[in-house]
């Protein structure tokens, strides 16, 4: 399951990108906008910050804008930084690999290899969707429902 900080980075970067051509957006309208605490929205907009994904601005007028363009910047990117491994098992995991304790040979295990696939397809399109594609979905599921 996707977790809240990663719900709420993903909500931050789309209405970053939605605004990327307006001044830095303070954290308070971000959090009013997107329904994010204040206190968590600051930590999260941090460690995006800290990954080179976005500018910051202190003072008058100061906030958070982006600092990559959103057609690169990837969901799994995203994930990696705010939850960690994509792989729902440590032995399953390409960056952040353990064995499991009960795993005697993981050659032979059936439920590592089910979700070595799981992985497989996850990463497949969490690597191809951007924040520009999210933004571009939203578009089309508004016009949809007006």
């Amino acid at each position: 399951m996707l977790s809240k900080k990663t719900k709420y980075a993903i909500k931050a970067l789309v209405i970053l990108g939605k605004n990327i051509d307006q001044p830095p957006m303070q954290i308070q309208k971000i959090a009013e906008q997107e329904h994010i605490p204040k206190k968590f929205l600051e930590q999260i907009l941090l460690d995006l910050r800290n990954a080179g994904y976005l500018y910051s601005k202190k003072g008058a007028g100061g906030g958070y804008s982006l600092n990559k363009d959103p057609k690169e910047i990837f969901l799994v990117s995203i994930l990696r930084i705010t939850d960690g491994p994509v792989a729902m098992l440590p032995c399953a995991s390409l960056n952040f690999y353990h064995k499991c304790d009960e795993c005697q040979l993981e050659t032979t295990c059936g439920i590592r290899d089910v979700f070595v696939d799981v992985r497989d397809a996850t990463l497949n399109i969490l690597s191809k969707t951007s924040i520009a594609d999210i933004i571009a979905r939203e578009t089309t599921l508004t016009s949809l429902n007006i």
